[in-house]
């Protein structure tokens, strides 16, 4: 006499056989161990990189850099006064001196360097320096809602630079975001939480530097 098959119970055993035939149901530790190993990459994504060296501030001594136009007036001889731009190689060509590197230096210590190498051509070798136009550009990508380059005049900090590209977009993470800079022909990245920012809680703002480039990652939820 033959049973039938489709009442034969699921966790019966076959003759001839040691496999238990039965419904798999999931199984609490495998569960939890799958939930550490979520748990763990998406955490360890986020993971604080070390801040940058030397932070710039809304105080920082403005650093001359390719571009930036001066304005040389010298004390008693107003036919060498003139205005230069720093060339893409961070120098500036001045009588006398011929070439003379600009990019790198404070205004003040460049003012103090020409009135050193004036000194033996000129009775009177003060100089005078003006920055007349030292705008900077930061580049905004990822997910913001409009990326691109932002340009800025002043102290101006990573928070502000991403409002201006038109903030982090729906599908960008305000936690995730990277700064990127070259230091000392390293380049170094940041990465920074805005949250708190965004939520207006008391921070200390992270300022941006000329060449600077801020990446918003996506948002993993």
């Amino acid at each position: 006499m033959t049973q039938d098959s489709g009442k034969m119970p699921y966790d019966r055993v076959l003759p001839g056989t040691n496999i238990v035939c039965r419904s798999q149901k999931p199984n609490g530790c495998s569960c939890l161990f799958a939930f550490l190993i979520s748990a763990a990459f998406v955490f360890g994504c986020q993971s604080p990189l070390p801040p940058l060296p030397n932070p710039p501030g809304p105080h920082t001594a403005v650093r001359l850099s390719p571009g930036d136009v001066l304005r040389l007036s010298f004390a008693e001889e107003s036919d060498l006064d003139q205005t230069q731009k720093i060339r893409r190689d961070g120098t500036i060509s001045l009588p006398y001196l011929g070439q003379v590197r600009a990019a790198g230096k404070r205004i003040i210590d460049l003012q103090h360097d020409l009135t050193q190498r004036y000194d033996e051509y000129l009775d009177n070798p003060e100089v005078l320096i003006t920055l007349d136009n030292g705008l900077g550009t930061v580049i905004v990508s990822g997910f913001a809602n409009k990326p691109g380059a932002v340009t800025f005049d002043r102290p101006t900090t990573v928070y502000q630079a991403i409002m201006e590209a038109g903030g982090v977009s729906d599908y960008g993470s305000a936690s995730n975001i990277h700064l990127t800079r070259i230091i000392d022909g390293v380049q170094r990245t940041e990465r920074i939480n805005l949250r708190p920012s965004i939520h207006g809680e008391p921070v200390y703002p992270k300022y941006v530097q000329d060449g600077d480039v801020i990446y918003i990652s996506r948002s993993l939820f």
